[in-house]
């Protein structure tokens, strides 16, 4: 009979950082409070969303220059990092980034934009953890369009399984679980977070009327969700959301 790899329990985290900026505090980084965050949960893998990459926008707010938000967290946690440019913007970069505890080949795809408007990416990092393989994607869909949520959903969930290993997707996707596109994902992902019981809201982090945020699991590996925190922090106008799970 053959031997079960051991289990462990995977501590996730998925948080849009408003551009490195305090909402509510215009003019001012929340950079060091989300890397203290960051460090205080200790996660495995972290989804960020909305990040600047050496924009002038950063300059503003940041008295030393433009900066790298990614490597900054980098700097910050500890943990290696990798940014996906969805966009160029502001004489740099702007699109989703990746916080990993464990060695990880990064890739990032450009997704589908059928209506126009703002590009967007998906950022995955294929991880190996001793014994088992899987896949740590995360992504920031259209807040304009429908129809690009929809398009975006298929043409991640397309990707996504032509690698072929478990997969854990994560991000800010811009709709309610009464749009097409969450009920696309609920045909092949666990949403987590309905999962384990009540969801709890995720937007905004001052007035958290909706849930826009999610983790989803895909439904033909063996995970185990412990449990989802929504934290009551308000570094940027989002709730993180922090999963645990055994795989």
């Amino acid at each position: 009979m053959p031997i079960k790899a051991q289990d462990q329990t995977l501590t996730l985290m998925t948080y849009n950082i408003y551009h490195g900026e305090d909402p509510y505090n215009l003019g001012n980084s929340n950079i060091k409070e989300i890397a203290e965050l960051i460090n205080a949960i200790k996660p495995d893998f972290v989804a960020l969303q909305e990040v600047d990459s050496m924009t002038n926008r950063t300059k503003g707010f940041n008295p030393d220059g433009k900066k790298n938000l990614m490597l900054e967290l980098e700097k910050l946690t500890g943990m290696q990092s990798f940014f996906a440019k969805a966009i160029d913007f502001s004489d740099g970069g702007y699109g989703e980034g990746i916080l990993s505890r464990h060695p990880a080949i990064f890739e990032s795809y450009d997704l589908p934009t059928p209506k126009g408007g703002e590009g967007r990416s998906l950022a995955i990092a294929k991880v190996n953890l001793g014994n088992r393989d899987l896949i740590f994607a995360g992504t920031h869909l259209c807040h304009e369009f429908s129809e690009n949520r929809t398009a975006q959903v298929i043409a991640a969930h397309k990707i996504l399984k032509s690698i072929g290993l478990p997969i854990i997707l994560t991000g800010d996707f811009n709709f309610t679980n009464e749009e097409k596109g969450y009920d696309i994902l609920s045909e092949h992902f666990i949403d987590a977070a309905l999962k384990v019981g009540k969801p709890k809201n995720t937007y905004s982090s001052k007035e958290p009327k909706i849930r826009i945020d999610y983790f989803w699991f895909d439904m033909n590996s063996e995970w185990e969700i412990e449990s989802v925190e929504v934290l009551d922090v308000m570094h940027s106008d989002h709730k993180p959301v922090v999963v645990k799970v055994r795989y």
